[in-house]
């Protein structure tokens, strides 16, 4: 999209105004003024020198109001002391939205961004414990981040220097308070939804009072996936009498909807939908992406409505030529949400998120797989045309067969088998076989430590896993990868490492959340070893034999990639696969199979390629 000019305001006078999100503020002396984009949802502050503190700086020309005077050249720099800090006073109480950190070469490693409402009381709303420098945004839905004060408080540097900062850009607004005139009761208040594309689109955009006048460009928005059945509310902190909704759409607009209003965020009442030639027309407005513009929906309700959330519900997405003829469905993309009526609150917040459970973890699953044969109790056996059909682009059919699946030795075997042209499933014929399991079905939990002890197969290709799906993933208004994906370990035939990742809205496919983790002291895949997720309601940390190799946060997870769907049941799976577009994108093979060479498929006909798990053991609080 085309870059937008940028104007900087300073306020000098102490009734300077603050122009924030499309709102104008009064300003008390020494207090933030803004830089402002011509798009009204980008506005950050900015702040005289009087509004800024700081813990100390490195000399006269680095001070602390360098990080907020709109000039890209300009810096603070902090003392050399890892507990260094920088805060600025906004004038007022707002809801942030989002804060982005432009460092210099001296950065933090580890630091910490607050709010508070006094000064003095500060509550954290994004950790980082690995920073790199560069340009960070930290977004802060679905967290509760208002306030007068906002500060980053450095815990570890990166370098021998203190922190340097270019810019500390902070974006939000005050919330609209109650009212007995008629005025948008939503502007700068709370926002929900089901799912959204990535954190840059949350549903906080929704309020934040900005849209790009033509409807077109890339501006702050919520926009979702790609599903027809998404909604996203407005809290407007009160019980209210509404009698009128702005709705300014991205080209992704709604081709019908409806909009609800509720007393408690779940049980809703339609007040509005489009007729049914409006919804014809809005039908027959089809476009490719690139001509496509956006819709403003002016909704005046045949009669006031009264309710304290106010939500727009998806039916039908608009299509897009791709190319014509053919066409093709996105998400819904709302730059705005506008709520007119009276009443509402100032005080509507977000909910506070789930914290640590109490409790000591108790075993609540277990096989060592030394019975005779594969406890279907336990576990369900999965098959290519019945339970799943063909993924990732490999080459093997999930049967169920003793060649395949079966117990020996107290250990289960995952094993490979080879027939030219011999299997048929699920419409596909398949030169391959291999084995699937998993526990949906038979054990679907939420939280825990997952661990496996396992020896696992060398060669290019060969694509052995132990991972978790969502419980969800089979319904069609969820599915992948919004019902999430935690992968423990994953392994395509190297024989020094293996790979941990999560897969969610924003973050999936080559796109995930993932660490690469290489065996210590020359250990190998081929020898025991032990791969485990320790799953809470706060994050994830994934070991292999007790180390430490990724830790994800929801904190950081969710400021800066996109939504934590990791707090509903998932079911654990152990599968090896053949080939495909993970092992491809390491070992670039494409004959005589995509990522499976000639070595290994002359190794899987001779029998010798095999997965061993020795046991799998679940443990939960509570």
């Amino acid at each position: 999209m085309p870059s937008r000019t940028r104007r900087t305001l300073m306020a000098a006078l102490a009734t300077a105004a603050l122009l924030t999100s499309g709102s104008i503020l009064t300003a008390p002396p020494a207090v933030a003024a803004v830089t402002w984009d011509t798009d009204r949802a980008n506005a950050a502050y900015a702040a005289n020198a009087n509004a800024v503190t700081a813990s100390g700086s490195e000399n006269g020309g680095t001070v602390a109001g360098n990080a907020f005077d709109g000039n890209a050249a300009s810096r603070w720099s902090s003392n050399f002391a890892d507990d260094a800090w920088i805060r600025v006073d906004l004038g007022s109480t707002v809801r942030v939205h989002r804060v982005v950190l432009d460092w210099e070469a001296a950065y933090g490693k580890r630091y910490v961004l607050e709010v508070s409402r006094n000064g003095s009381d500060w509550t954290p709303f994004f950790t980082e414990t690995a920073g790199t420098g560069g340009t960070v945004t930290a977004h802060t839905y679905p967290q509760e981040v208002t306030g007068r004060y906002v500060r980053m408080r450095g815990v570890e540097r990166a370098t021998p220097w203190g922190y340097s900062l270019f810019s500390f850009r902070i974006y939000g607004g005050e919330p609209a308070p109650a009212s007995t005139g008629v005025t948008n009761l939503a502007l700068n208040h709370p926002a929900f939804t089901n799912f959204y594309q990535h954190a840059g689109n949350s549903p906080a955009y929704i309020t934040d009072g900005g849209w790009p006048a033509n409807l077109k460009d890339d501006a702050t928005r919520w926009s979702s996936d790609w599903n027809a059945d998404r909604w996203v509310s407005v809290d407007l902190g009160a019980r209210s009498t509404i009698s009128k909704v702005d709705l300014y759409w991205e080209a992704a607009f709604a081709v019908d909807y409806q909009i609800q209003v509720s007393d408690d965020n779940t049980n809703w009442r339609t007040v509005y939908q489009p007729s049914a030639g409006e919804v014809a027309a809005r039908r027959a407005d089809v476009k490719s992406p690139g001509e496509a513009v956006g819709l403003h929906d002016a909704v005046t309700l045949p009669t006031p409505a009264t309710g304290r959330y106010v939500r727009m519900l998806g039916k039908e997405r608009r299509n897009f030529y791709n190319p014509a003829p053919h066409t093709a469905q996105f998400g819904y993309s709302l730059y705005e949400f506008q709520v007119w009526g009276t009443g509402g609150s100032a005080g509507a917040a977000y909910p506070a998120l789930p914290g640590e459970q109490p409790g000591a973890y108790r075993t609540t699953f277990f096989d060592d797989f030394t019975g005779g044969a594969l406890d279907r109790g336990k576990w369900r056996v999965v098959r290519t045309g019945t339970e799943m059909g063909p993924v990732n682009g490999e080459s093997q059919a999930y049967v169920d067969s003793a060649d395949n699946i079966r117990t020996e030795n107290g250990n289960l075997i995952l094993r490979a088998k080879y027939c030219n042209d011999c299997t048929r499933a699920g419409g596909g014929t398949y030169d391959f076989t291999s084995g699937r399991i998993d526990t949906n079905t038979k054990f679907d939990f939420t939280y825990g430590k997952v661990s496996a002890r396992m020896k696992l197969p060398v060669g290019d290709g060969l694509w052995p896993a132990f991972w978790m799906l969502g419980s969800n993933v089979d319904n069609p208004s969820v599915s992948w990868p919004a019902s999430g994906e935690t992968d423990i370990m994953e392994a395509v035939g190297y024989a020094d490492w293996t790979s941990t990742a999560l897969h969610g809205p924003g973050y999936s496919a080559d796109g995930n959340i993932g660490a690469r983790q290489v065996f210590p002291n020359g250990g190998r895949v081929d020898q025991w070893h032990t791969y485990s997720v320790e799953w809470t309601p706060t994050g994830m940390k994934f070991h292999v034999d007790d180390v430490l190799v990724q830790e994800t946060t929801r904190n950081k997870l969710e400021s800066t990639r996109g939504q934590w769907v990791y707090d509903h049941n998932q079911y654990v799976i152990l599968n090896l696969a053949l080939g495909g577009a993970y092992p491809a994108g390491w070992n670039k093979v494409t004959t005589p199979y995509w990522g499976l060479p000639q070595s290994s498929v002359d190794r899987i006909a001779s029998g010798g390629v095999q997965a061993e798990v020795d046991w799998v053991r679940v443990e939960q609080k509570g």
